[in-house]
C-alpha cells in the first residue's frame, strides 16, 4: 500500500524577497518519513521550511503540503495549514512574561480551543511526553535550554501535528541535552509524525541516519535519489 505523499514540490523556486535561494527542488515526503536537512549557514536550510510552513510564498514551479496548494495559498488556508504542523525554532520564541502552562494555554486558545478543562488536559497531556509536567509554573527565564526546548517541542505537538518541522532544534544544546532532544523526536516519528530536521549537527546523525537533503550551491541533493553514493557521501562530509 502506497503510502500518504505530505509535501510535494516539483520545479519549485525557493526565494528570500528578490534573492532566489534554492532553484529546482524536486521533493516528495511520505507520511512517518524521518529526514534530516543539513548545509551551510545561507544556503537555504530555513528557506526551505519556511516554504513548507507557507511563510515565503512560492512563486514558481508546483507545491503541496498536506492538501494545501502552495502558489496562491490563500490566508485563512495558511492558518488550517498551520494548524496541521508542529514548527520548533532554534531560538525558542517562548512568551517571556508567561509561564510554561500560560505559554501553551495561550496558543491553544489561539487556535479555536474553548472548553478550559480540555486545554487543561491537553497542557499536562504535552507536558508529560516531553517530561516537563514538574516545570508547568515556572517562567522561561526559569528553565535551561534543553528544558525551553522541550517546552518548545510541547507547544509544536498541543494539536496533534501531522508533521513537525525542527530548525536546528539541538543547535545552542550540550551534547548530552542534544541527544535527549533528539531522542523525543524519534519518539514522535515512531508514533506516526513526519519530521524534518534542519541540523548542523554531525554526531545525532551518525547516531540515527536517515534520508538526508543537502542544501548547497543553490540546489537540492536528496540521499534517497542519488546515485552515486560516494559523491553523496563527500557532499554530505562537506556542509556538516
Amino acid at each position: 500500500m502506497d503510502k500518504k505523499k505530505v509535501i510535494q514540490l516539483a520545479n519549485a523556486e525557493i526565494f528570500q524577497r528578490e534573492n532566489r535561494i534554492l532553484s529546482g527542488v524536486n521533493l516528495e515526503v511520505d507520511e512517518g518519513d524521518f529526514i534530516y536537512i543539513i548545509g551551510k549557514v545561507g544556503t537555504g536550510k530555513t528557506s526551505l521550511i519556511k516554504t513548507i510552513n507557507a511563510e515565503l510564498p512560492l512563486f514558481s514551479g508546483t507545491g503541496k503540503v498536506l492538501e494545501y496548494n502552495l502558489p496562491g495559498i490563500k490566508s485563512r488556508e495558511i492558518s488550517e495549514l498551520r494548524r496541521r504542523l508542529g514548527v520548533v525554532f532554534q531560538d525558542f520564541r517562548l512568551l517571556t512574561d508567561r509561564d510554561v502552562y500560560e505559554n501553551l494555554y495561550f496558543v491553544l486558545t489561539a487556535t479555536g480551543w474553548k472548553n478550559k478543562l480540555l486545554i487543561k488536559e491537553r497542557v499536562n497531556e504535552v507536558l508529560e511526553v516531553v517530561g516537563m509536567t514538574h516545570k508547568m509554573n515556572k517562567m522561561p527565564h526559569e528553565l535551561s535550554g534543553g528544558e525551553q526546548q522541550r517546552v518548545v517541542i510541547a507547544r509544536a505537538i498541543l494539536n496533534n501535528p501531522e508533521i513537525i518541522l525542527a530548525d536546528e532544534p539541538t543547535g545552542n544544546l550540550d551534547p548530552e541535552t542534544s541527544e535527549e532532544i533528539f531522542n523525543l523526536f524519534i519518539r514522535l516519528n515512531n508514533e506516526g509524525i513526519t519530521i524534518l530536521m534542519a541540523t548542523h549537527d554531525y554526531a545525532v546523525i551518525a547516531k540515527k541516519p536517515a534520508r538526508t537533503l543537502v542544501c548547497a550551491n543553490g540546489k537540492i541533493s536528496d540521499s534517497e535519489n542519488n546515485t552515486d553514493e560516494l559523491e553523496f557521501e563527500n557532499l554530505l562530509e562537506s556542509n556538516i
